[in-house]
């Protein structure tokens, strides 16, 4: 049973028995794939470009660096543009969210959680002000922190000081934005060992040798989880269990459903922060495979899909454009669209199922007042 706490209010959600998962969960094992709801129809010349391999275009000094590094740089960076390709030559493109979190895309990002309508930050932080008492006890004290898409380290922050862990892990595919907030939490939390991991959760992620194997606990803040389909959630969350290892547990936050209205003014603030934040993912996409977006010329769309209780966003081309990437490219038609990300809004006893699935237990949510947003906790 998951026991939610509402207030003074406490909610029993029934929790599923677990199912079976495949051995190789995506992190270590196979790889994720990002399937978009479709929701445009293709360019009838969307494959006028064909294929090629992958090139290296690194300068000699880069070339020169050490073998091991060259081949880790080597592989992220023909995954990447793999991924990317496979994503834009789809009957319906998309590309995956993760490529929003370059340097820029994380600072807007940090913008937008201080806009007026995207509440899921103001809301996560009053509830773990409110509650983190009681969450710290149900947690306890010590042991290591390991957060997962870190970013500042902002959140982990208030999490520290609460539970005084001896260890903290941050883990960012944006490294550099990484390092900066791990350097500012070991300045403001003397004493703590507390370090940068940068890598993909989606790929999965290797920890410091040196870490203490028990009593971990994995800290996956701001209801990102939301942007996986649900069996990649399950995936994951199987992945964060592995992470965890034997007497750990995981400290989750999920957007609840809610009025529709707040839903979609969240995702299209009015500033147009988040437009920025959803045009910025072509930039990216550009320095990564070579490509000639231009991301002036697409419209940013966000809404609420009742049928699938998720926020889809999208990139719709303004005018019909013809992009070409290194090896290949493609035609889209005025008013196609790029599927750029899902948020879903789960309930807690949908949750607490997909926590089953993935092998934790005893899961306990805690809500702020207005039933938007939940924290959950549970244990490997």
């Amino acid at each position: 049973m998951a026991l939610v706490r509402k207030g003074a209010l406490s909610v029993r959600a029934t929790v599923l028995p677990r199912l079976a998962m495949p051995a190789c969960a995506r992190r270590g094992g196979t790889t994720l794939g990002y399937e978009p709801m479709p929701t445009a129809l293709p360019s009838p010349r969307a494959s006028l470009f064909p294929r090629t391999a992958w090139f290296d275009r690194r300068t000699p000094a880069a070339l020169s660096a050490a073998p091991k590094q060259r081949g880790d740089a080597r592989a992220r960076g023909r995954h990447a543009y793999q991924d990317i390709i496979d994503g834009l030559l789809r009957e319906v493109p998309g590309i995956s969210p993760k490529y929003f979190y370059d340097q820029k895309g994380s600072e807007l990002f940090t913008q937008i959680t201080e806009v007026p309508e995207y509440y899921p930050t103001r809301t996560e932080h009053a509830l773990m002000v409110g509650h983190g008492p009681d969450i710290a006890r149900a947690i306890g004290k010590g042991g290591v922190v390991i957060e997962l898409g870190a970013g500042s380290c902002e959140k982990a922050r208030g999490l520290c000081r609460l539970l005084q862990p001896f260890y903290f892990i941050g883990i960012d595919i944006s490294a550099d934005y990484l390092q900066d907030g791990v350097a500012r939490l070991r300045a403001d939390l003397p004493g703590l060992d507390a370090r940068a991991v940068g890598g993909d959760i989606t790929r999965g992620v290797q920890l410091p040798a040196d870490l203490p194997q028990t009593h971990r606990l994995v800290f996956y803040p701001g209801s990102s989880i939301g942007n996986f389909d649900p069996p990649q959630a399950v995936e994951l969350l199987t992945h964060m269990r592995e992470l965890a290892g034997a007497n750990g547990g995981l400290l989750i936050g999920i957007d609840l459903p809610k009025d529709t209205a707040v839903l979609e003014a969240a995702y299209d603030d009015a500033a147009g922060v988040t437009a920025a934040f959803n045009r910025n993912i072509l930039s990216h996409v550009n320095r990564l495979i070579q490509a000639d977006f231009d991301p002036q010329q697409w419209q940013h769309r966000a809404f609420f899909n009742t049928a699938t209780s998720r926020i889809e966003m999208h990139l719709e081309a303004r005018t019909p454009q013809r992009v070409r990437w290194a090896g290949g490219g493609r035609d889209f038609a005025a008013g196609e669209r790029i599927h750029t990300e899902n948020s879903y809004k789960y309930t807690v006893p949908v949750f607490s199922k997909m926590l089953a699935q993935a092998g934790f237990s005893q899961p306990q949510a805690w809500t702020d007042e207005r039933g938007w947003y939940a924290m959950v906790h549970a244990r490997t």
